[in-house]
């Protein structure tokens, strides 16, 4: 199951019952590996209401309720892990958003500043993110997957959008790639070798997400695998499209990913993957594992139903009443139906 937003948790970063019964369910109907949504590493690093936390050994406690529920259901369990950067609303976090450089961020109708971080800022995020893979470890999760997509901190750093800086984390690929090798191998450092670490990046534009070049995204990949990152999660939004950059290649942007780290590299695949024969396709053009969102949010037991290779699921819009035999509880529910079309008006 793909991590996902739902704002199901407490003020304070705590684990919310309907965020464990959502995330469990999963595992009882069969999803293999349980990605958490995006927790923050900082308190300042959140990105919206209800988020689950692990900047805090306060968190640990909740992280080790889950893990445990999952375990229980024979799934492994993940925590992805991020900081919001520039999407670190003020008003949820108190303090003015920081990110690679000082620019103007949009939201709705307002202009947001967003200030350039100062090397103190880049050594505590890096911190915080080791002490955040370190709580994990110690609530018994299975890894962390590292959030370097959707237009987050670490995906700030990435884009030569966002990342004007005149330093060693800004200018050429890469020095704006470093903070996340960096973080990558701090982490390596402090839990064992069998602990599971992530990547997950966006492999090109997409929305306001600007400055992700499809060839730097290759060439990241193969690095990751170089650093020893132990799989990587590729954001595709769309399984089986050609990238932008190649439309006439007529060679979905999995395949590409394939080629270029070799058959045996563990990579899973996100995007308009509804059915068995599509997850088949997805798996068939070089992916190892199918990672499930929207799909994943209105039937619980996909995994199940999936074993008949003619199994068409129902597609949004989902019905309340559907979204609560699902699991979802109502911050959810509201949270989904800010997506168009999701959520059938009962």
């Amino acid at each position: 199951m793909a991590p996902m937003t739902n704002g199901q948790s407490h003020d304070d970063g705590t684990l919310g019952d309907d965020e464990y019964r959502w995330l469990v369910r999963r595992a009882k109907e069969g999803f293999g590996i349980i990605f958490t949504c995006a927790a923050h590493v900082t308190q300042e690093g959140q990105g919206w209401p209800g988020e689950l936390g692990i900047w805090n050994d306060d968190h640990i406690s909740g992280l080790k309720r889950l893990a445990d529920g999952i375990h229980q259901c024979g799934s492994l369990a993940i925590v992805q892990i991020f900081h919001g950067g520039a999407r670190s609303p003020e008003s949820l976090t108190g303090v003015p958003p920081w990110s690679a450089s000082a620019h103007t961020m949009t939201v709705g109708s307002k202009e947001v500043q967003v200030k350039e971080g100062t090397i103190e800022d880049i050594e505590n995020v890096t911190a915080a993110f080791v002490d955040a893979a370190v709580r994990a470890h110690q609530a018994g999760m299975d890894g962390i997957e590292l959030h370097a997509a959707h237009g987050y901190l670490l995906h700030q750093f990435i884009s030569s959008a966002t990342n004007q800086r005149q330093d060693a984390y800004g200018g050429n690929f890469e020095n704006r790639i470093r903070l996340l090798r960096y973080i990558l191998k701090r982490i390596q450092e402090v839990v064992p070798s069998d602990f599971l670490i992530g990547v997950r990046i966006s492999p090109e534009d997409k929305y306001s997400f600007k400055g992700i070049d499809f060839d730097e995204s290759l060439q990241l990949a193969k690095i990751l695998q170089g650093d020893g990152a132990d799989f990587l999660d590729i954001s595709t939004w769309d399984s089986f499209a050609a990238p932008q950059k190649y439309p006439d290649s007529n060679k979905p942007i999995i395949s590409w990913f394939r080629e270029k780290l070799g058959q045996e590299y563990p990579l899973l695949v996100a995007g308009e993957i509804w059915s068995a024969q599509d997850a088949q396709k997805a798996l068939d053009l070089g992916a190892n594992f199918v990672s499930l969102g929207r799909v994943a949010i209105g039937v619980a037991d996909w995994p199940t139903q999936a074993k008949s290779p003619e199994y068409q699921p129902p597609r949004p819009p989902y019905r309340t009443s559907q979204l609560r035999d699902a699991d979802l509880g109502d911050a959810f529910i509201e949270y989904m139906k800010r997506w168009k079309g999701f959520v059938s008006n009962e």
